[in-house]
């Protein structure tokens, strides 16, 4: 059954306009009145919790779609823990990419990072533009992969300001920093999560292209986070950060 993200109220028995995001991917599919649907929004829904609704396409328009929505279904499809990436932006169209698969296994939010290393420079317009795209890039796999809930984009940031900024809010006793890296020593990522016994949110740091450089690693380090490893072998940017959310999720 098709899946639309519906970030607009959903209430069971109300006849809804869709918002043009649902409405052109509802046209895209061909959908004719009669057909069903599953809505979700994020948030809240008519019975104070996460989850879906059933719906059924009751008019299509040129440019509108409207709706009849149906029962509410408390079903929760995230993951624990929650995983915040912090990323360093890979170039090309490597992000759409990583974007697209961290959404698929779960992630909670996405925080793109410039660093020494970045091939791709982002800053004003162009950033925001981006950021627009990859949240668009979110909803359409949290659609395609059953999620009740769309990551997060959130905007484009200098790794030094994001790591000052974090270093000055309070963080949980349940909350742990790991960073990606290949340094001597690091340990094995699960085995490191499994010694702090599975907390309930991890704050995933993954470079760009030829990774942190070494003082970035030094700052990353000074401010809490701990160093872990995926193995030997070196993994491009984006593979990376998707192959860390996966070992997480099994």
């Amino acid at each position: 059954m098709p899946r639309l993200y519906c970030p607009a109220p959903l209430v069971s028995g109300e006849l809804l306009d869709l918002p043009a995001g649902a409405a052109r991917h509802a046209q895209v599919l061909r959908l004719q009145p009669g057909d069903s649907v599953t809505l979700f929004n994020d948030g809240p829904g008519a019975l104070g919790s996460a989850g879906e609704f059933s719906a059924t396409v009751a008019r299509m328009g040129r440019s509108d779609v409207q709706v009849q929505v149906g029962a509410h279904h408390l079903v929760q499809r995230e993951p624990a823990p929650a995983v915040h990436l912090a990323v360093g932006v890979p170039a090309n169209e490597r992000m759409d990419w990583l974007v697209e698969k961290a959404t698929e296994l779960g992630v909670t939010s996405i925080q793109p990072l410039m660093t020494e290393r970045s091939v791709l420079r982002l800053a004003g317009d162009r950033a925001r533009k981006k950021v627009a795209h990859w949240q668009g890039v979110a909803i359409s796999a949290c659609e395609q992969s059953g999620g009740n809930r769309v990551p997060l984009v959130h905007e484009v940031m200098g790794l030094a300001a994001w790591l000052d900024e974090r270093s000055g809010s309070p963080t949980a006793p349940s909350q742990v920093s790991l960073l990606l890296s290949l340094r001597a020593g690091s340990r094995g990522l699960r085995d490191a999560v499994a010694a702090l016994g599975m907390p309930e949110v991890i704050t995933l740091l993954s470079g760009p292209e030829g990774g942190l450089s070494g003082a970035e690693e030094e700052f990353a380090l000074g401010c809490g986070f701990a160093p872990v490893t995926l193995g030997p072998r070196v993994l491009r940017a984006e593979t990376a950060a998707v192959c860390a959310l996966a070992a997480l999720r099994i």
